[in-house]
């Protein structure tokens, strides 16, 4: 039988203790969602799933979305009202379009004092900036340019926080051969690719890290690790540099899951400033993060083989650890969540 790499994924032959998890052992908040149609949807369907999760709250960050739309933030809040007004919180956006205008850091500072007094309880920055973005000059925006700074400011005294997804994996900008990690993850998804067009991983990275420094009354949340799930090392170093910025395990849970002995020091250490976030709504993915935190499985495979070709392990954090990246930290940081979804 003809076969090429990507389609070999034979069933491991190990015979081992499995804990196939369909909820977590304590209730979770959701950092990191999105749920594009919350100003019209029934949340019935939605929250019959999280109650089989033990999801107490789903933080949807895509509260105005790309385009900045104050109508849709303001019905998804109506809607939210109507039917579960304490399952879920709403973070709002920045359009930067018109960043050249002398006037648009007063008038999204303003949107932010707005949408906060409507509900709003985080601000959601995107990976367009610093990637995509341009000013009308056809230059790209800085994650650090000057023209922002009022806007982290405003966060910081609004006591909201801001959870910045910055770049993307390193290896997405990488050379696309046999020494990518990535190669089958760009080879199915070429989309994701960064050409020598772009600006480079380091200085995105080195931008939000800039952020982080100038602006220490802003809490900030570093999405997906910051990209440094694969040097825990490095990233306990960001942590120790920058005390104002927390961070979130979204899409990188395989990266703690292959490195169990080394993810639980690195959770141990800094148990109060990590939080619990998938960034998508497939709620069979679930499983996957609930058995590397709680579970001392081990050897078994990521959900989706491009993503993550390698097996991994069960991490067994203690039940206070468990607590605080599933619910606590979360509302330490977030005002606002109904304290009686959760134990003490």
């Amino acid at each position: 039988m003809k076969m090429d790499f990507e389609q070999y994924d034979p069933p491991s032959t190990l015979k081992v203790e499995e804990h196939k998890l369909k909820k977590s052992k304590f209730p979770f908040i959701d950092i990191h969602n999105h749920y594009g149609n919350m100003n019209t949807a029934d949340l019935s369907e939605r929250v019959k799933f999280m109650d089989q999760l033990n999801m107490g709250v789903m933080v949807n960050l895509s509260g105005r979305g790309f385009r900045s739309s104050g109508d849709h933030l303001e019905q998804s809040f109506e809607n939210i009202k109507k039917q579960y007004p304490n399952r879920f919180i709403l973070f709002t956006n920045v359009d930067f379009t018109d960043i050249d205008n002398p006037e648009w850091s007063g008038r999204i500072t303003k949107q932010l004092e707005d949408d906060v007094r409507r509900g709003a309880k985080g601000l959601k920055i995107y990976k367009n900036l610093g990637i995509h973005l341009k000013d009308s000059k056809g230059n790209r925006i800085p994650i650090d340019d000057p023209r922002i700074d009022p806007i982290w400011a405003k966060c910081g005294q609004l006591g909201i926080p801001v959870l910045i997804h910055s770049a993307d994996p390193k290896p997405f900008w990488d050379p696309i051969d046999n020494q990518n990690e990535r190669w089958l993850e760009l080879k199915t998804h070429p989309g994701r690719r960064y050409d020598e067009t772009f600006a480079s991983w380091e200085t995105i990275i080195a931008e939000q890290h800039n952020v982080f420094k100038k602006h220490p009354k802003t809490k900030f949340i570093n999405a997906h690790l910051g990209w440094y799930g694969n040097d825990l090392k490095k990233l306990g170093e960001l942590m120790d540099a920058y005390p104002n910025m927390y961070t979130e395990i979204g899409a990188v849970i395989a990266e703690l899951g292959r490195q169990p002995r080394a993810s639980k020091a690195f959770l141990t250490k800094y148990q109060d400033r990590v939080l619990f976030g998938k960034d998508s709504w497939v709620p069979d993915e679930y499983e996957t993060y609930f058995r590397v935190l709680e579970t001392e499985d081990e050897y078994f495979p990521y959900h989706k083989r491009y993503h993550a070709f390698w097996r991994m392990y069960g991490i067994g954090l203690p039940d206070e650890i468990l607590k605080k990246i599933y619910y606590k930290n979360a509302m330490s940081l977030i005002p606002g969540i109904d304290k009686s979804l959760f134990p003490k």
